[in-house]
């Protein structure tokens, strides 16, 4: 049996980010996360796009114009929908990730979903940094190890017995 993962190195990779401007202030900090991670482990910022669209709802479709162009080894979506006290957030929450699902299963470009859907705006802080990590860089953390790994399946790689990518169990 041969085992295939991806690693942590963004050198040689092309990242696009679509992040939400509502809830700015939250998604912001989710971008800075994320962007500090990809610098973190290599990546050159002359190959990290990052496209601002309204809200999460209009996530997927950025989502789907960046994976559609063929310039991205993988893509980050960051955005924050906080609940009310209506059934918006069930509908802007479901849309944003049934969306961006479809994104993947069309193109096969990964996408780290960094969108996150809380009950309150503190909740949202901590998740952005405050007390609980930073989504954004999480986020930044998937779609490195998902980037090298769709390299290394997209290359052949999967085929060839033995070799570095593939450990033999």
């Amino acid at each position: 049996m041969r085992t295939f993962e991806g690693d942590y190195d963004a050198r040689e990779l092309s990242f696009g980010i679509a992040v939400s401007r509502f809830n700015g202030l939250i998604t912001e900090a989710l971008l800075s996360g994320a962007l500090g991670a990809l610098r973190r482990h290599g990546a050159d910022p002359d190959r990290i796009d990052v496209v601002w669209v309204p809200g999460a709802f209009e996530l997927p479709w950025a989502i789907g114009m960046l994976a559609r162009s063929g310039r991205y080894d993988a893509l980050i979506a960051l955005g924050a929908v906080v609940r009310g006290a209506t059934a918006h957030f069930d509908y802007v929450a479901g849309g944003a990730a049934s969306g961006i699902q479809n994104v993947i299963a069309a193109t096969g470009v990964p996408v780290a979903f960094g969108v996150l859907t809380t009950d309150t705006l503190e909740q949202a802080f901590e998740r952005a940094g405050t007390k609980a990590g930073n989504a954004g860089e999480r986020a930044a953390m998937t779609a490195i190890e998902l980037a090298s790994l769709r390299r290394k399946l997209g290359t052949g790689q999967l085929l060839a017995p033995g070799g570095q990518n593939g450990v033999e169990t």
